[in-house]
């Protein structure tokens, strides 16, 4: 047995007893099968080499496993409460969330371990405190089984995400085209895309966020654009305003869901450094860009 196998069992078995409240051990001083027929089961199959070394009984044991759960399950929920208690500002609030939405909140947030993945869940319960409706149920089942790599997927597309105050939706700007003319049919396949592999999400990603039902999987169009007419939108801490130099320009972009939409609100992650240069080269020959500090984020 190497080195690593070893460890790798030691991990197993620590795992084990930290669910059941009870160590593994070996059947046997040495755990090698002998031609006995005490080595098989009354199927003719072989009996594990290994089991819990308790002398309770299996309920005993049942209960025991239930209690430690119990136990993680609460020492879950209180770390988030800290937490949520921590993120919340000191601020008049006539408001409260509706007494089943907690209910779900906890119920689906006791399992979370996960350090980062509790701070999602007490920014989630801050939010709610001070403006309830904000979350959806839709959106804490969501949370629930999302993994730490598909919360990273969804940092990553954050700092990627315009907002636009009109309609109160998050979105990628994926590039643009202008429309083809009756003098200029071909026009069209001269669209410009920003390269997103550049910014350090990769597609999978991308396809994982629409998995989780985040972002649309379809590209979605802007309406065509006339000459001289501007769009603002947010990245945290700056604003971008595009002015049309011609008419018919049409933008692309990944739309977020409405769960996608909430969610994206838990993360403030300032824009991808790569991304904006980004936008500047592709947009440049179509658009007049300003960038200016969004003073609602500015620290």
């Amino acid at each position: 047995m190497t080195v690593k196998t070893a460890q790798a069992r030691i991990n197993l078995a620590n795992i084990i007893e930290s669910l059941l409240g009870y160590p593994i051990t070996k059947v046997g001083s040495n755990g090698v099968l002998s031609s006995s027929d005490d080595n098989y089961g009354p199927k003719g199959d072989i009996k594990p080499l290994y089991h819990i070394n308790s002398d309770n009984s299996i309920l005993a044991r049942a209960q025991k496993r239930k209690d430690l759960l119990l136990i993680k399950q609460q020492q879950n929920i209180e770390t988030i409460l800290a937490k949520a208690m921590g993120f919340c500002p000191d601020v008049a609030s006539n408001k409260q969330p509706d007494a089943d939405w907690v209910e779900h909140f906890i119920a689906l947030c006791e399992d979370t371990s996960n350090e980062s993945m509790q701070t999602l869940w007490a920014k989630i319960l801050t939010g709610e405190t001070l403006n309830p409706g904000t979350f959806s149920i839709k959106s804490l089942q969501t949370l629930k089984h999302m993994t730490q790599r598909e919360a990273d997927a969804l940092q990553k597309c954050v700092s990627l995400c315009a907002y636009n105050e009109k309609d109160d939706s998050h979105f990628i700007l994926l590039g643009f085209y202008k429309k083809p003319s009756l003098f200029d049919l071909l026009r069209k396949g001269n669209k410009v895309s920003l390269n997103l592999g550049k910014t350090g999400i990769s597609f999978p990603e991308i396809l994982t966020l629409m998995d989780l039902n985040l972002l649309y999987r379809k590209e979605i169009e802007s309406a065509v654009l006339k000459s001289g007419q501007e769009l603002t939108f947010s990245f945290l801490s700056q604003k971008v305003t595009l002015k049309a130099k011609s008419s018919d320009l049409v933008l692309s972009y990944y739309k977020f869901t409405q769960t996608g939409d909430e969610l994206s609100k838990l993360i403030n992650y300032p824009i991808n450094n790569v991304y904006k240069q980004l936008i500047n080269k592709a947009l440049d020959g179509e658009f007049d860009l300003t960038w200016h500090v969004n003073k609602s984020h500015a620290t």
